[in-house]
Parts: C-alpha cells; sequence; structure tokens
C-alpha cells in the first residue's frame, strides 16, 4: 500500500532514524523502548518528589544567623532576634508584598496543593475591604503604667531569650491572661451588623484601662489604636476605623493587655450575623488548629511539633497556612524567643518548664500569600479569600499546657 501524499515525509525521517540505529548496533525497536523507560522513570522520580514534599519532608525551614522574621504584631518592619535567623522571609515595600524565601520546586508545589485558582474559588459578592477613616488616639490615664516602647515610636522587635517565670511572674501572667480573656469576650458580644470597628476599639480601650492596665498595641512601632480588627480577607493588625460591619462578615479581635509589667496576649474569630458554610468551616478548623497544636505541649516537647500539627490539620481541608507571621514568647516584654512557625519546619527549639508563648495560626480558604496596605500594618490575602486567627498565650508546666487566656 502507498503511504498517504502527506505522510511522505514523516515515512522519510523514520526510515533515516532506522538505519542510523542499526548503523550503532540497536534495532529501532530497542531504541524506542528505552525512551519509553527513561520517560516513564523520570515521572516516577517526579511523584516521589512529590509526595516526600507533601509529607513535609522537603521543606527546610532552619533558622540559622542574619533572619529576619515576621513576629505576630510588627506590620511591615522588620526585627533582629540575638542570635539572629536565617533570612527566611522577604518584603518589598513597592509591591507591598510579604513573602517566604522557598525553594522554587517547593514553591510551586505550595501553590498548586493550597493557592487555589480563581475560578476555584467559590463565588461571593462580599465587596473587597476598603480603608475607613481613622478617629484620634485614645487617652490613657498617667497612672496607668506603660510598656517602655510606647515613648519611643520604634518598636522593640524580639527580644532574645525565653520567658521563663518563677511564682510571682507566672501569678503575674495569669492575671493579665485572665483579664485580656475578659476584654475579648466582652468584645465578641459588640459583634453584629452596622457597629464600626472604631467602637470596638473604644470599648477594649475603656475596658482595660478601667483595670488599670494598658492596651499593649497602643503605640507599639506607632500603631494607632488598642486593638486589631481583622475583617474577612483581612490576615491579622487590621486598624479599626469608621467601617461598619456587615452581616455575614467574620472578624478577628486581637487583644493585649499590659498589666502590672506583663502582658496577656489573645484572640479569636467571631460571625457577624449569617455567616455562610465557607465562613464557618474555616473558623471552625482554625480554632480545631489551636487546640491541637495546645494539646501536645509539655516540656521537652520540639517546638517545630507545633507547626506540623496545624499544617496537617488544616490540609486536610486543604487551607492555606499563612507562614510570614509567626507566634512569640510572651511576658515581661511583648515579644520574646522563641518564634513560633505555624507551619512544617526544622526548628531545634524545645519547650521549657514555666515558660510562655503564644501560638495564634492564621488560616485562609484560598491564596496563602500576604499584601500589605499602604498603611504599614493591615496585612490581607492576595487574591481576597477569607482568613480566620485564634490565639493564646499558654504556660508550659509540669502535666503539660495550661492556657492563661481564659476566663
Amino acid at each position: 500500500m502507498r503511504p498517504h501524499p502527506t505522510g511522505l515525509g514523516k515515512l522519510k525521517r523514520r526510515r533515516k532514524r532506522n538505519k542510523q540505529a542499526r548503523k550503532k548496533g540497536s534495532s529501532p525497536t530497542r531504541v524506542r523502548w528505552r525512551r519509553r523507560r527513561r520517560r516513564k522513570q523520570v515521572e516516577k522520580d517526579k511523584q516521589r518528589e512529590s509526595e516526600r514534599m507533601i509529607r513535609g519532608a522537603a521543606m527546610s525551614l532552619t533558622l540559622r544567623p542574619t533572619s529576619r522574621i515576621l513576629s505576630s504584631f510588627v506590620g511591615d518592619r522588620f526585627f533582629h532576634s540575638t542570635p539572629p535567623l536565617h533570612q527566611l522571609f522577604r518584603y518589598n515595600p513597592g509591591s507591598k508584598h510579604v513573602s517566604m524565601q522557598l525553594s522554587r520546586t517547593f514553591s510551586g508545589l505550595t501553590d498548586l496543593l493550597f493557592n487555589r485558582r480563581n475560578d476555584e474559588l467559590p463565588k461571593t459578592t462580599r465587596k473587597r475591604l476598603k480603608p475607613g477613616k481613622l478617629s484620634p488616639r485614645r487617652p490613657v490615664p498617667g497612672h496607668i503604667e506603660r510598656p517602655p516602647y510606647v515613648k519611643s515610636k520604634q518598636p522593640p522587635g524580639i527580644a532574645s531569650g525565653p520567658e521563663v517565670h518563677d511564682e510571682k511572674g507566672i501569678e503575674c501572667m495569669r492575671a493579665s491572661g485572665r483579664l485580656a480573656a475578659q476584654v475579648l469576650e466582652y468584645a465578641g458580644t459588640l459583634v453584629k451588623p452596622g457597629i464600626m470597628t472604631d467602637e470596638i476599639d473604644q470599648a477594649v480601650h475603656q475596658m482595660i484601662i478601667d483595670n488599670g492596665a494598658y492596651p499593649s498595641p497602643l503605640g507599639y512601632g506607632g500603631f494607632p489604636k488598642s486593638v486589631c480588627t481583622s475583617v474577612n480577607e483581612c490576615i491579622c493588625h487590621g486598624i479599626p476605623d469608621s467601617r461598619a460591619l456587615e452581616d455575614g462578615d467574620i472578624i478577628n479581635i486581637d487583644v493585649t493587655v499590659y498589666l502590672n509589667g506583663y502582658h496577656g496576649d489573645t484572640s479569636a474569630t467571631f460571625f457577624c450575623g449569617n455567616v455562610d458554610d465557607e465562613g464557618r468551616q474555616l473558623v471552625q478548623v482554625t480554632k480545631e488548629c489551636l487546640d491541637k497544636a495546645i494539646s501536645i505541649c509539655a516540656p521537652g516537647v520540639e517546638l517545630k511539633k507545633i507547626g506540623k500539627t496545624i499544617q496537617d490539620h488544616a490540609d486536610k481541608f486543604r487551607y492555606g497556612v499563612v507562614k510570614q507571621f509567626v507566634g512569640h514568647g510572651v511576658g515581661r516584654v511583648f515579644h520574646a524567643d522563641p518564634v513560633i512557625l505555624h507551619c512544617r519546619n526544622n526548628d531545634s527549639g524545645h519547650m521549657l518548664l514555666n515558660q510562655t508563648f503564644t501560638i495564634e495560626p492564621m488560616l485562609t480558604v484560598g491564596s496563602f500569600n500576604p499584601v500589605m496596605w499602604d498603611d504599614d500594618w493591615t496585612v490581607v490575602t492576595e487574591d481576597g479569600s477569607l482568613s480566620a486567627q485564634f490565639e493564646h498565650t499558654i504556660l508550659i508546666t509540669e502535666d503539660g499546657a495550661e492556657i492563661l487566656t481564659k476566663c
């Protein structure tokens, strides 16, 4: 049978390759078999690498010298810890993006797994957040003790060394944690459609100073308000303003008080009116991540188990885990060692008896890439998808961990 005229070129090329293969001593069939075998081997290698990285083994977040990190309350500012840590995070002021330095291979994998494409995100009529108007800074009575950083507009950063306490210090931590929890509980009762986040700030501010404490965020690195209110796609550090909450919003309220020389730090995400199933599940899973992480804490436990526990649970629901903002030691100073990563990592630190620190996972429905507003504080998701957060200050005890920020 004569070949079709349009196939003459392909036929000639095939005959030429076969002739060259015979000269080299290999049959055309064997050459094709070898090619197929090489392609299959390459595909198997890629599959194994992907599976290995999904298990978290490929994500090396080992902290080394000359690092910069973002604590849970730093805006766009980089703080140096002593000893300094590996340069894990990068901030580009021009683009307002805060990013984590990862290998190209791992970044591509995480984007595939967790940064859902826009067409995969649930359709919603929810409007993107926009900045509102700020009210003047609220005064604090002169007799209330202020943290040392209030006099300076420069944030103190993360202090070196863990916050480990004696009996007196533990009682002071319990008192500040209890007050923070009570303030947060009260703030949650104010959440309803129509209330402005600035009104929540006013109520929180008044309750804190009425109890003889100082609202820790106020004046921290120039932060203008006494509480953080992060609505919908806001990951953290939302500044209370004139925006009124709407039916279906979710809002994280982050409260920190400075009482008798000690900070108590806590936050929770609340429902405003009728929240859809997407928002409710995100909030529920974020709370579960925090609870599971606290349950594994005890003296001698590796700090990296916190991040693994959180990410393992978030992965089950394909939620993103924000990596650029971390938990931290807390006590006599607002932010201290250790840095608590909420994702899988290779941190070599261990928990110490009578140590206090925060765990505060931030989960997202879509992209976990944070973008910072021009106010240098408000951080939102890149794609506008919902974000939720919960936080507790805990004390490491002989029996495990005590939650200090409970009513």
